[in-house]
C-alpha cells in the first residue's frame, strides 16, 4: 500500500501560521490580502494534527511587518505564528483577540451611519471577550457571522 505524502520545502525567511482551524486558510489568505503581495505562499489544508485532528498550515515567505496580526487574531486567535530567519524558527507568537477591528467586517444594520456615509470606516469593538462578541462602534449592532473557531 502506498501512503500519500506531501512535502513542502522550508522557507528561509518569513513565517509559518500553524494550528489554523481546518478550512480557514483561504479566509486568512483573503483577509490578509496575500494575493496583493509579491511573496511566496504555501497553503496546506487538512493536515493531520494530534492536537486538533485536522488543521491548515500556511507558509509565507515575506517579512511579518506586512501582516495585520489583528485581522489574523480576529479570524482565529488560536493560531501560532512561527517567525523564520535563516530557515530556523527564531520566535513564536501567540495571538489575542483584538480590542478593535477596522474595515474587516461590515455593519449589517441598514440604519447605521456606515450605511449612509460610504467613506466611513467600519469599526467593531470587542465587548465581551468570553463570548468573543464584537459590536459596531456607531450603532452597537452585534456581529454574529463568525469566522473564528467555536469553543
Amino acid at each position: 500500500m502506498v501512503e500519500n505524502t506531501l512535502t513542502v520545502g522550508s522557507i528561509s525567511e518569513g513565517f509559518v501560521l500553524d494550528h489554523i482551524q481546518a478550512g480557514k486558510s483561504m479566509d486568512i489568505y483573503k483577509y490578509l490580502n496575500l494575493d496583493k503581495l509579491d511573496c511566496c505562499v504555501a497553503i496546506i489544508k487538512n493536515a493531520r494534527s494530534s492536537k486538533m485532528g485536522k488543521k491548515d498550515i500556511m507558509k509565507i515567505e515575506c517579512p511579518i511587518d506586512f501582516m495585520d496580526l489583528d485581522v489574523l487574531a480576529f479570524i482565529d486567535h488560536n493560531i501560532t505564528i512561527n517567525i523564520i530567519k535563516d530557515q530556523k524558527i527564531v520566535e513564536k507568537k501567540a495571538l489575542q483577540l483584538p480590542k478593535q477591528i477596522k474595515n474587516v467586517i461590515k455593519c449589517r444594520n441598514p440604519r447605521c451611519i456606515t450605511s449612509i456615509e460610504q467613506e466611513l470606516d467600519h469599526i467593531f469593538i470587542l465587548t465581551d471577550s468570553e463570548s468573543e462578541t464584537y459590536r459596531c462602534k456607531y450603532c452597537e449592532e452585534k456581529y454574529d457571522g463568525r469566522h473564528r473557531r467555536k469553543k
